[in-house]
This record gives structure tokens, sequence and C-alpha cells, in this order.
């Protein structure tokens, strides 16, 4: 995604870049607050789901790459008594929340899902190509063989 919006022309389209840029620093920062639940962390304490100012491209996609690390360590070294934990937590707003760590990162997985999916619709929107954002295409790329027919 990051490599599309790297080619994206955000001089003739600066509102929907900057839209996508806010879509993925809000998918970001969801992530590290679920990050910080999963943690037993704080901090840092976020008041919002988006940061202050919106980050450029290239800032994003380094805090993305350290998210996405964090979240690959913390899967593969977590128990299954630990997945089934249930964490309590302060949303945002100020509400309670209450999940365990499986459900976490299930929901980790299918916002961001969600929002990637926003950002390929307004590629799309705008006459480019949206990238191959979906796990077949994933799980095909890092596989191959799994495109052979038997």
């Amino acid at each position: 995604m990051h490599a599309a919006l790297e080619r994206f022309d955000a001089e003739q389209h600066p509102t929907v870049f900057s839209a996508m840029l806010h879509t993925l620093d809000h998918a970001n920062v969801v992530d590290r607050i679920f990050m910080c639940h999963l943690d037993g962390t704080t901090a840092p304490v976020f008041k919002t789901t988006h940061s202050e100012q919106t980050p450029t491209l290239s800032e994003l996609r380094q805090s993305v790459i350290s998210t996405d690390e964090w979240y690959l360590q913390f899967v593969s070294k977590v128990s299954a008594d630990r997945l089934n934990h249930r964490i309590q937590f302060t949303f945002t707003d100020g509400d309670k929340g209450s999940m365990t760590c499986e459900e976490m990162l299930l929901h980790v997985i299918t916002h961001s899902g969600y929002h990637r999916g926003s950002i390929g619709q307004m590629l799309e929107d705008t006459g480019t190509s949206s990238p191959p954002d979906s796990l077949t295409k994933f799980l095909h790329r890092l596989e191959p063989h799994r495109r052979i027919v038997l």
C-alpha cells in the first residue's frame, strides 16, 4: 500500500492523497494503541485514534514497519493462555473496555484490512490500480507452489 501511495500523483489529487494518508495514520495509531494494551503499557497515552498532525508517507511507513515488527515478535512468542487472557482498558473516548488478547489481535487485523480496502477504493476512484492487498494474493506470492492446480 505504501509503495502504491509513493507512485500516486498527489499533486493531481491532493485531497484524496491527504485522505489516504489520514486513513493509514488512523489504522497505524489504532494498531499502536492495541499494541500498548497487549504489552501492558499505557505510554504513549493516545487521546485520539489519529496523530495530532498527519505524518508524511515516509514517516508513516517507518512507524508501520516498527509496529508490524512488534506484532510479529508478539505473535511468534504468545501462548494459548496469553491469547485467552482478558485485558481491561480505556478507549480514547474514555469508555471502558475488556477484550482477550486474541480478540485484540483479530480487531487489529480486521480494522486495518477495512481501512486498506477503503484506500484501495480511493485509488481505483482516481483511475489508479490498487495493490494486490488480499490474503490470497499474499499467500500465493509468499508460497508460489499454492498456485499449482493438481
